[in-house]
C-alpha cells in the first residue's frame, strides 16, 4: 500500500487538486442545505405526528430515506435525491442489448453512443422524477390516513379544489431532483472527476449516521451492548465489502510480440481481470425500486369505495411496506431478486464489453480457446461462475437488516430487533459508502500521480 499512499502528503501542494476538492466540498454543502427546503403545501404539524407514529417509522420509509439522506421523512424538495436519474440510467442500459439499433449505435461509435445515452438519461429522468414524486405523495398520504385519519398533503392533479397546489408541489419536487442531478454533474466536471452523483448519495447516507446511532443507543438498558454490537457489525461488513469488491479472477492472456526492426519479440503473457461483483450496488437499487412499485400502485387504490379492493391493496401495501423480522416473504423475495438481477445486469454489462472481439483485434488469445466468439463464450462462462459469489453476497447485504433483527431477537432484544431499518445504513448504505470512498480514493490518487506527486518519481 506504500505506493498507493505515497503522494498523499502532497495533496494540498497541487493547486489544481486543491481547487477540485474545495469545489466538491462547497457543492456538497449546497446540496445538504437545499435538502432541508420543504416542499410547498405540506402540513408540517401532521407530518411531525406521522413521523412519530408507527406507520412513519416503518422500514419501507427508511429505505426511501437511504438514498435521499433523510429528505423523504422531511418531505423535502430533494426527497427523491438523484434516484430517478439512476433508474433512468439502468433502464437505458438494459434497453441497449434488447433493441438492435441501439446496440449497433453503441458498437459502431462508442463515444457518440455514450453521448446519446447521457442525453436521453437526462430526458428520461424528468418523467421518472415526476412519477416518483406522485408515488411518494400517495404513499405518505395513504399511510398518514391510516395512522392519523388525514393526509399530509391534499393531492389531486385533476381535482378543481387542489389542482393548483398539487401541480405546484409536483413541479417543485421534480425541479428539486433535477437540481440535485445538476449539482452532481458540477462535481463531476469541476470537482472530483466522474464522482458527482456518487458523492451526492454518499453525503446523504453519511448525514444519517449520527441520528441513526443516537436512535440505536437510546435504550439505556442495552446501550453498551448495542454500541459494541454495531461496531462489530460495521467492521465485519466493511471488511467483507472490500474483500468481495476487490475480488478478481485473472484469466491468462497471450499478447502477440512486437516487431523491432528485423526481429520479432516473444509473445507477452498477461491477464484479463474479471470482477467478482461487476454490478456494484445497482442490483440493490433496482430490486428495491421494483419492490417499492407494488406499494406505490397500492397507494392509488387504498381509498377505493369498494371494500374488497381497499382491503386487498391495504394487504399488499402492508406486505411490501412492513419489513419487520416477521415478514419472511418480503425478505425472501428481496434476496432472490437481488441475486437474479445481479446475474442479469452483470451479463448485460459484460456482453457490452465484447472482450472476445476486442482481444481478436489485438491479436491476443486465451490459451486453449479459439479467438472471437469462442473466447467471448468462455469468458462469459467464467464471469457467470464467479458472479455467483458476488450475487449471494449482495443478497446477504440486502437482507442484513432482517438477519440482524433475528439475531437480536435471539438475544432477547426484541425492541432493538424491531428497529432493523436503522441497519439499512449498516448494510446497503455501507456498500455504497465503501464503494464511493474506494473510487474517490483511486481517482484522487490517479490525479496525484498525474501531477508527479509520487515518491518514486520525485527528485530529492
Amino acid at each position: 500500500m506504500k505506493t498507493t499512499f505515497s503522494g498523499w502528503r502532497y495533496l494540498w501542494k497541487s493547486e489544481d487538486i486543491r481547487r477540485k476538492l474545495i469545489i466538491t466540498f462547497i457543492i456538497l454543502a449546497i446540496y445538504r442545505l437545499a435538502a432541508n427546503v420543504p416542499a410547498p403545501g405540506v402540513d408540517h404539524e401532521i407530518l411531525s405526528l406521522f413521523r412519530n407514529s408507527t406507520a412513519g417509522q416503518g422500514n419501507f420509509l427508511g429505505f426511501l430515506d437511504l438514498l435521499s439522506g433523510g429528505t423523504v421523512s422531511n418531505f423535502s424538495l430533494l426527497s427523491m435525491g438523484v434516484y430517478p436519474y439512476i433508474t433512468a440510467q439502468i433502464i437505458l442500459q438494459l434497453m441497449i442489448p434488447i433493441i438492435p439499433s441501439l446496440q449497433r449505435r453503441m458498437q459502431e461509435d462508442p463515444r457518440e453512443g455514450r453521448r446519446w445515452q447521457e442525453k436521453w438519461t437526462y430526458y428520461l429522468a424528468v418523467p421518472m422524477a415526476a412519477l416518483s414524486a406522485i408515488g411518494q405523495i400517495n404513499i405518505f398520504n395513504s399511510l398518514s390516513i391510516q395512522a392519523l385519519g388525514q393526509p399530509i398533503l391534499p393531492f389531486g392533479l385533476f381535482d378543481a379544489e387542489s389542482a393548483l397546489a398539487s401541480w405546484t408541489v409536483l413541479i417543485a419536487m421534480t425541479a428539486g431532483t433535477m437540481f440535485a442531478i445538476w449539482l452532481g454533474e458540477l462535481i463531476s466536471e469541476y470537482g472530483i472527476r466522474g464522482q458527482g452523483l456518487s458523492l451526492v448519495i454518499f453525503a446523504g447516507i453519511v448525514s444519517q449516521l449520527p441520528g441513526n446511532l443516537v436512535a440505536l443507543l437510546s435504550d439505556e438498558a442495552t446501550r453498551w451492548f448495542m454500541l459494541v454490537f454495531t461496531i462489530v457489525i460495521i467492521v465485519l461488513t466493511v471488511f467483507a465489502i472490500v474483500f468481495v469488491q476487490q475480488g478478481r479472477r485473472n484469466v491468462p492472456v497471450m499478447y502477440p510480440g512486437r516487431r523491432m526492426g528485423n526481429r520479432m519479440s516473444m509473445p507477452v503473457k498477461g491477464t484479463l481481470p474479471l470482477m467478482v461483483n461487476l454490478a456494484g450496488m445497482i442490483p440493490l437499487i433496482f430490486a428495491g425500486a421494483i419492490l417499492q412499485f407494488p406499494t406505490i400502485v397500492s397507494s392509488y387504490f387504498t381509498q377505493s369505495e369498494n371494500l374488497g379492493v381497499r382491503d386487498f391493496f391495504f394487504g399488499v401495501q402492508n406486505f411490501f411496506g412492513a419489513t419487520g423480522t416477521s415478514n419472511w416473504g418480503y425478505w425472501t423475495i428481496y434476496f432472490l431478486m437481488v441475486v437474479i438481477f445481479t446475474f442479469f445486469y452483470t451479463s448485460v454489462l459484460f456482453d457490452q464489453q465484447n472482450y472476445g472481439e476486442n482481444l481478436k483485434k489485438m491479436g491476443a488469445t486465451v490459451p486453449g480457446v479459439h479467438t472471437g466468439a469462442p473466447t467471448q463464450k468462455y469468458l462469459s462462462t467464467v464471469q457467470r461462475r464467479i458472479t455467483l459469489v458476488g450475487a449471494v453476497f449482495l443478497g446477504i447485504v440486502a437482507i442484513m437488516p432482517f438477519l440482524i433483527g433475528l439475531l437480536l431477537n435471539s438475544f432477547g432484544l426484541a425492541a432493538a430487533g424491531s428497529q432493523t431499518g436503522i441497519f439499512l445504513v449498516t448494510s446497503s448504505g455501507l456498500l455504497i459508502v465503501v464503494g464511493v470512498v474506494r473510487d474517490t480514493f483511486q481517482n484522487i490518487d490517479a490525479e496525484l500521480k498525474l501531477h508527479g506527486y509520487q515518491d518514486s518519481l520525485l527528485v530529492r
